[in-house]
């Protein structure tokens, strides 16, 4: 059994999309915990509304990889535009930030709110 960390966020009516999220990854995955859901300014392109940033703990028996898989199909379920750029506005973004006690998305040690979110749900990184 994994145990991971999920990055989430959403600028794009979060409050719905991060609950619908909440509720297709509890059908595939055990959702343990939900952190503390945060308004972040937009990285990268300002002119959008703010993001709703935070972290889901889960376990799972799927590896990094199908982990992976599912976390796309879900985002693609909720609608989500990949031809948008890379730091634009997106009704759910879902990224593996840590992966059995390992940090796997290099975001989480320059973007505060992520880490305060991986703390909130039980892990620092050594």
């Amino acid at each position: 059994m994994n145990t991971c960390i999920i990055a989430v966020g959403s600028n794009i009516e979060p409050e719905y999309h991060i609950d619908k999220m909440l509720n297709l990854l509890a059908k595939k995955v055990e959702v343990l915990q939900v952190s503390e859901m945060v308004k972040t300014k937009p990285i990268g392109i300002t002119d959008q509304d703010d993001f709703v940033n935070g972290a889901v703990k889960i376990k799972t028996n799927l590896d990094d990889q199908n982990l992976n898989i599912l976390l796309k199909q879900i985002e693609n379920e909720l609608g989500r535009d990949r031809s948008k750029p890379k730091f634009g506005s997106r009704n759910i973004d879902l990224d593996i930030l840590v992966f059995n006690n390992k940090v796997i998305d290099e975001d989480y040690y320059t973007r505060d709110f992520l880490r305060e979110a991986a703390k909130e749900l039980g892990f620092s990184a050594h």
